[in-house]
């Protein structure tokens, strides 16, 4: 956002903010402010020419809360299989910030949300939103993740309810919140695995409990965040609506 647009505080007329972040021209903006499809703090508005704090104002637009900060990053990264999820490693493996180098060369001070193992791949998200990812790792938000896994055996019809109802691992009982077989395949199943969980190597150690190792893993989606099918390795940016329902899952 430009200084024009209140960057130090100053009150903005709505439409004008709405035009620098994209949202339509400032004619249409106005429309959409008359139509009732705006609103500001939970209340909206109709009337033209209110001004508000761009820095503080949560502004959402039929719903869809609009980021009016510039310099906030959102990635959605394919992690691949062997990559520490670290911004840097000593020991010089692979790592995430392998992969947004580029991004962390030209100054963006990125975090990955969360972790994947070595050995698991798929979603991770990149941000330099300090809130936002603290509330998506908080257990309290209770923010579901989904992989898909290939276990070793044919897995049985009771699983799924036992891991549902919760089962008891060395640092407590865990449970999954959704679990599906998708598939079975010479003496393999693949499995849908839902769950808000964070603790460490919990799907591995979940399904390993319930007699069924995990040889590959890979995470689907984080959230309203899917995966897709993005390439293993590359990283797109996050687009407005996914944003917004980041933010609405963890109460901004």
């Amino acid at each position: 956002m430009t200084e024009s647009a209140g960057r130090d505080g100053s009150p903005v007329r709505l439409q004008k903010i709405l035009a620098q972040a994209g949202i339509a021209s400032r004619r249409a903006s106005e429309d959409l402010i008359a139509r009732g499809r705006v609103e500001v703090n939970g209340k909206i508005v109709r009337e033209m020419g209110v001004k508000v704090d761009p820095t503080t104002a949560v502004i959402r637009v039929d719903g869809t809360r609009i980021v009016l900060d510039d310099d906030l990053v959102y990635l959605a990264l394919n992690k691949p299989r062997g990559y520490h999820t670290t911004m840097s490693d000593d020991m010089g493996r692979p790592c995430v910030g392998d992969l947004v180098a580029d991004r962390v060369d030209a100054g963006q001070r990125l975090f990955h949300v969360g972790r994947l193992d070595a050995d698991t791949e798929g979603l991770l998200l990149v941000t330099n939103d300090g809130e936002l990812s603290h509330r998506l790792m908080h257990p309290s938000y209770e923010v579901s993740k989904t992989y898909m896994a290939t276990v070793t055996g044919v897995v049985g019809k009771g699983v799924g309810r036992k891991l549902r109802d919760g089962v008891e691992l060395e640092d407590g009982p865990a449970k999954v919140d959704q679990f599906a077989i998708v598939d079975v395949h010479e003496g393999r199943s693949l499995v849908k695995v839902v769950l808000h969980e964070g603790r460490k190597h919990i799907v591995r150690r979940l399904l390993d409990e319930v007699g069924y190792p995990v040889e590959s893993l890979v995470r689907i989606r984080f959230g309203a965040v899917a995966l897709g099918d993005q390439r293993a390795g590359s990283f797109r940016k996050l687009n407005r609506k996914e944003v917004s329902d980041l933010y609405s899952a963890v109460g901004l």
